[in-house]
């Protein structure tokens, strides 16, 4: 027995007759829609200047060093000399940390940056001149920074330089086998030849000098830095047997390390105690480094220590200087164990000598590395003070009409990058500024940016499994010849492997996988880049942004 097919009533076709699906339109059954989003990366948000990561590194992985150079440089114009000397807080939040390891972004910006040297690029000039004068009180990194970002804008700048030559830290107190010289003079030229006038020896040392460079400029940026000291109660300078670590490194810089004697020791544990102690040992004296710190407290970058150790200087860490009495053969500093506690705020902790546990190191001549603070006698009554600082909101204003600060003279965050990143800032406060005095409508200020892109966002089943690329040191026993760099950068290839390993998170790479995923078709490319979600067809399945390699979909509530 057969069983008759039935038939269809008169006037409705057959399900598949349109020959397309759309006509279910399943965006009715959501409860959450699917969004592509450009959302901020965590090293972007970790990084003081606020560097594009992700961005600059895509151009790199595609070859474009040039393309790299020029996102790089829109927040910081010394790709080269951060690249060797940043405290690379963008590799600690890295993505990629939690997966194998963080993508070596420090590296990468160096290789950049040494591209670029090698290439001659240089800076395009302003796309207009404006009319308004800038004054830039320091040629360190912060005031180095806001000139460029200020002429970059068309605005007239004047750096006003204490020294015979600008770049401030960097020049004085970085050491050469840290961070050559031609690439440090190289970085500054390119800075410079935007049109900046530079006025060296001129210092801006009182508050009447202040005041007048006030009343000649439309707006006044200080970043005069932290020239002074911190001192020991128990250690008295003399000039001979004991002296200031950064005196000291001037004079290393200037070619002129004075004679210490064949035994040096050094107070500190930071990037500049480092430096000072590894400075005297290729000096020719036998080194041995005392800090409160123990080994994995020290601020110093651990690399810094690791080559340190290498070059046979001897550690004394987790220790205090209690005093210091001359010798028959020198010095002899008596010292003690402690536990030493980090405080909340930068410059403050608690120390607890161990009982028991004094000893002592016979020495030559000390260096003390413990901190500078700045000179305020040429901002009093011009401008406010917090404390040992200027008092600087984040984006450089002071309470004083037309004035910012930024740098060390305003900050205790005392790296390099940090006081690019307050010049950046400051720079573009200034801008906005001037450009409203002059009527413009500057629009309202940039919102925050939002939570950056977590590890749980990324499909990481799309990124093998890669060893971070390890940069070459130059060989302990070739170090203490001559002042040549100790790290090296990448190879070519390895610059481009390492590339690859970056997430890109939060930053699309047009992979189409949300496109290819999607069930109801979706999502499309979006005319001007980037992709669209109809809200006919996508019914919140997630399926897009599982599968996103970037983190640059997510799921957002519908409220209807």
């Amino acid at each position: 027995m057969s069983i008759a097919p039935s038939a269809t009533p008169a006037g409705v076709a057959p399900t598949w007759t349109t020959g397309s699906t759309e006509v279910f339109k399943t965006g009715t059954w959501r409860a959450s829609l699917a969004r592509h989003v450009h959302a901020p990366s965590p090293c972007h948000q970790a990084c003081p200047v606020g560097g594009d990561i992700a961005e600059w590194i895509g151009h790199a992985r595609a070859g474009d060093w040039r393309g790299a150079w020029e996102v790089l440089t829109r927040h910081n114009p010394f790709p080269a000399i951060a690249g060797r000397i940043c405290h690379h807080p963008c590799e600690t939040a890295c993505n990629r940390k939690g997966y194998d390891e963080a993508v070596s972004i420090c590296k990468l910006e160096r290789a950049a940056g040494d591209r670029a040297l090698a290439e001659g690029w240089g800076f395009a000039p302003p796309a207009a001149e404006r009319a308004g004068r800038v004054a830039v009180v320091g040629g360190g990194p912060a005031g180095l920074s806001a000139a460029f970002q200020l002429r970059q804008r068309g605005w007239q700048v004047t750096l006003f330089e204490s020294s015979a030559a600008l770049g401030g830290l960097i020049r004085h107190g970085i050491p050469s086998y840290r961070l050559a010289r031609e690439v440090l003079d190289a970085e500054i030229a390119r800075i410079v030849a935007l049109g900046v006038d530079v006025r060296l020896g001129a210092a801006v040392d009182s508050p009447q000098t202040l005041a007048a460079l006030r009343a000649s400029h439309d707006a006044v940026f200080v970043a005069t830095g932290a020239a002074r000291p911190k001192r020991l109660a128990q250690l008295a300078p003399d000039g001979v047997r004991v002296l200031d670590g950064a005196a000291y490194l001037a004079a290393c810089s200037a070619g002129a390390p004075p004679a210490l004697g064949p035994r040096v020791v050094v107070i500190g544990g930071g990037s500049a105690a480092m430096d000072a102690a590894r400075s005297a040992r290729r000096a020719g004296h036998a080194v041995t480094l005392l800090a409160l710190e123990s080994r994995d407290q020290m601020p110093a970058q651990r690399e810094e220590l690791d080559e340190a150790l290498e070059e046979d200087i001897t550690l004394a860490d987790g220790a205090m200087l209690k005093r210091l009495e001359p010798a028959p053969d020198g010095l002899r500093l008596h010292c003690t164990r402690v536990r030493f506690e980090r405080g909340d705020t930068p410059g403050r902790f608690r120390v607890e000598p161990v009982a028991g546990s004094d000893f002592s190191i016979a020495a030559d001549a000390v260096l003390v590395s413990i901190g500078a603070d700045a000179d305020l006698t040429p901002f009093d009554g011009v401008v406010a003070a917090d404390g040992a600082l200027l008092a600087a909101g984040r984006d450089g204003a002071t309470a004083a009409d037309g004035v910012w600060a930024g740098g060390d003279v305003a900050s205790m965050a005392r790296f390099v990058t940090e006081a690019v990143g307050m010049g950046k800032r400051a720079a573009l406060a200034i801008d906005r500024q001037l450009r409203a005095d002059a009527g413009e409508d500057v629009g309202a200020a940039a919102d925050d940016e939002g939570a950056p892109v977590p590890l749980a966002s990324i499909a990481t089943w799309y990124h093998g499994h890669a060893a971070r690329a390890a940069a070459p040191t130059l060989a302990p026993e070739l170090r203490l010849r001559d002042a040549a760099e100790v790290q090296l950068g990448l190879e070519v290839e390895q610059a481009l492997a390492e590339a690859v390993r970056c997430f890109s998170c939060g930053s699309c790479t047009a992979c189409d996988n949300c496109v290819t995923v999607c069930p109801d078709l979706a999502v499309s490319r979006a005319p001007g880049g980037g992709y669209m979600v109809s809200l006919d067809y996508c019914k919140g399945c997630g399926l897009c942004v599982r599968e996103c390699p970037t983190g640059s979909m997510r799921m957002e509530e519908e409220a209807r």
